[in-house]
């Protein structure tokens, strides 16, 4: 379909909040994923881990997940944590929304636990920008700290300060 230079080609994205207001066309009430990535903290080991949007990240593969903690005796803690990046009114990058979340993995058992709402909820809060780190250790603020600033220094320049003064 050859489009006009006045009409743009509008992306697709996940259709998954409804405006209150009438439906305007295409892709109406959509949030936009493509600014959202994960970062995957397994012990002092920070990396990014895109997978993860999709429950796929490394630690996650082979996994079978319940809700029942006590299901999981021998799990090692990790986290996801969901890293919205926007711009600022330069036009420059910056980590706008950091939310962290808990799960336990047992490889050897092939089990894991994790609270799916929880994960979607605390996905949603990084997309809306807001900052959540309880529950991380200070070497896991750490691991997180230095993934963010290796992936890109500038950008954790322009972060905002609860960001840094969490993670310090």
């Amino acid at each position: 379909m050859i489009m006009s230079d006045e009409k743009k080609t509008e992306k697709l994205s996940l259709n998954i909040v409804p405006k209150k207001r009438d439906h305007k066309g295409f892709g109406a009430g959509s949030i936009n994923l493509s600014n959202l990535s994960s970062i995957i903290i397994d012990g002092d080991e920070a990396y990014v881990d895109i997978g993860a949007i999709h429950a796929k990240s490394k630690v996650e593969r082979g996994i079978k997940f319940t809700t029942e903690r006590s299901e999981v005796p021998n799990g090692r803690k990790c986290w996801v944590v969901w890293v919205a990046v926007d711009r600022t009114e330069q036009g420059e990058a910056y980590y706008a929304g950091v939310t962290a979340c808990e799960m336990a993995i047992d490889t050897e058992a092939k089990r894991g636990w994790k609270i799916l709402a929880h994960h979607v909820n605390l996905m949603d809060y990084a997309l809306k920008r807001r900052i959540i780190l309880e529950g991380l250790s200070e070497t896991e603020r750490a691991s997180l700290k230095r993934a963010l600033i290796a992936n890109n220094e500038e950008m954790w320049e322009r972060s905002p300060e609860e960001l840094k003064q969490g993670l310090s």
